[in-house]
């Protein structure tokens, strides 16, 4: 088994949300959409400190930066892998950033955004369990 193999069987890439190369995830399932970063991102990045959360009500692009993360290693920003409107934040994560280093994919989202395309360029599960397999 090589080492690739063993960073994607480690770490969480839920089967039923998309993901950007960024590390972003995107559950579309429900309207809104909610979004947050990966596990991988945020093992990353380590101990997240600090989120500058957008404002609920604004508009995003593609490639937008829509905020920031601090942590113990580095300021990142959070690149929108969609286009949409800004309709909740999440600001427990705002409060208290290890939650999403703790729970990613679930209390640790970021933002919920009313999508304007419901069919977003993305990767699906095994392409972005692909994707960090070749990052290591």
């Amino acid at each position: 088994m090589t080492a690739s193999q063993k960073n994607s069987e480690r770490l969480s890439v839920p089967e039923q949300l998309q993901y950007s190369q960024d590390h972003v995830w995107l559950d579309a399932s429900g309207s809104p959409a909610v979004l947050g970063v990966t596990e991988y991102a945020a093992e990353q990045l380590g101990d997240l400190v600090f989120l500058d959360l957008p404002e609920a009500g604004g508009h995003v692009q593609v490639g937008d930066e829509i905020l920031e993360l601090e942590s113990s290693k580095a300021v990142e920003p959070l690149v929108c892998p969609v286009a949409g409107t800004v309709v909740y934040v999440n600001r427990a994560a705002a409060d208290d950033p290890a939650v999403i280093n703790s729970d990613p994919y679930g209390e640790g989202w970021i933002l919920k955004i009313e999508l304007d395309d419901d069919q977003p360029d993305l990767l699906d599960a095994d392409e972005y369990a692909k994707l960090i397999d070749a990052a290591q």
